[in-house]
C-alpha cells in the first residue's frame, strides 16, 4: 500500500498539502491551503503580518490543531506528533532562533541531533563538521555560550542546529528577522548552499524580494489563504504583482 501510495503520489513532490485549515481554538487561521514542494527546490512564503505565514509552518509540524491531508516523502503526517515529524527529517527551525543560551554552540547543535538516538559519536563528529563547513564562524566560536554570540551568529546556530537532525526537507522561519543588510546576504547564500546539498526548503520571509531570488516557487499568503503562486522569476518580472504585492510587502518590513 505504501508504495502504491508514492507512485500515485509521484516523487517529484517532497512535501504536498492538499486542503489544509488550522485553528487557534475556536478560531481558524488557515482556509483550504494547497502547496508543494518540489524534491530539489527552495518554495518561498511570504505576504504580510498576519497573513498565516508561521502558522502554516507550525501546522505542518503538529503544532497546532488542524485539518486537511499533508503528504511528505510519499507519505501521510497530518495525524503525526512534532517529535515523530521530526525523526522523519522533516526538519522546522521557528522564527527567533530559540538557541539555548546557556549552552555552549557545540552543545546547542548536539541538540539537534537528539531525533537520532543511538548516534555513534563518529556520525556526530561528522554532522558537526559538515555544519562548521557551511558556517565557518560557528567552528571558531563552537566553546562560545549562545548567549555570547551577534543575532547573525545565532540565526547560523539555529539553522545550524536544524540540519544537526539531518533534515530531508528543511523549513525555515524569518530567517532574517532583526538582522543586518550585510549579514542577511550572507545567510541567504548559505540557504542557497545548504538546498545545493540536496535539501529542499521551505522559506517563510519577510524579505520577499530576496526570497523570490532565491526560490523557484512563491506561495502569497493573505489573510489565512494562497492569493496567489507561480514561478518566482516570473513573479518578479510582473509589473502588476511588484505594484499589488512586493512593493506594499516592502513597505511593511521596512
Amino acid at each position: 500500500m505504501k508504495l502504491l501510495s508514492r507512485l500515485i503520489w509521484g516523487r517529484a513532490d517532497m512535501l504536498k498539502i492538499n486542503n489544509l485549515y488550522a485553528y487557534y481554538g475556536n478560531i481558524e487561521a488557515l482556509h483550504g491551503i494547497d502547496l508543494h514542494v518540489g524534491n530539489k527546490e527552495i518554495a518561498a512564503i511570504i505576504g504580510s503580518n498576519g497573513a498565516g505565514k508561521t502558522t502554516l509552518l507550525r501546522a505542518i509540524s503538529g503544532l497546532i490543531t488542524k485539518s486537511g491531508e499533508i503528504y511528505y516523502n510519499g507519505e501521510h503526517i497530518e495525524n503525526q506528533n512534532p517529535r515523530s515529524i521530526a525523526k522523519t527529517g522533516l526538519i522546522h527551525v521557528p522564527e527567533g532562533r530559540h538557541v539555548f543560551p546557556g549552552l555552549t554552540v557545540q552543545q546547542n547543535l548536539e541538540v539537534g541531533s537528539v531525533s537520532w538516538h543511538g548516534i555513534r559519536k563518529a556520525n556526530l563528529e561528522a554532522d558537526l563538521e559538515k555544519v562548521f563547513f557551511l558556517f565557518g564562524r560557528l567552528k571558531e566560536r563552537r566553546k562560545q555560550y549562545a548567549w555570547s554570540l551577534s543575532g547573525g551568529e545565532q540565526q547560523m546556530l539555529a539553522i545550524g542546529r536544524g540540519i544537526m537532525g539531518r533534515p530531508k526537507l528543511l523549513m525555515l522561519d524569518e530567517p532574517s528577522m532583526g538582522l543586518a543588510p550585510k549579514v542577511i546576504d550572507e545567510l541567504f547564500l548559505k540557504i542557497v548552499d545548504i538546498n545545493s546539498m540536496g535539501v529542499p526548503i521551505l522559506l517563510v520571509e519577510q524579505n520577499a524580494l530576496m526570497a523570490m531570488e532565491i526560490s523557484q516557487k512563491t506561495y502569497i499568503l493573505e489573510g489565512g489563504r494562497v492569493a496567489l503562486e507561480g514561478n518566482s522569476k516570473d513573479l518578479l518580472s510582473d509589473v502588476r504583482i511588484k505594484e499589488a504585492y512586493l512593493g506594499k510587502l516592502k513597505e511593511k518590513t521596512m
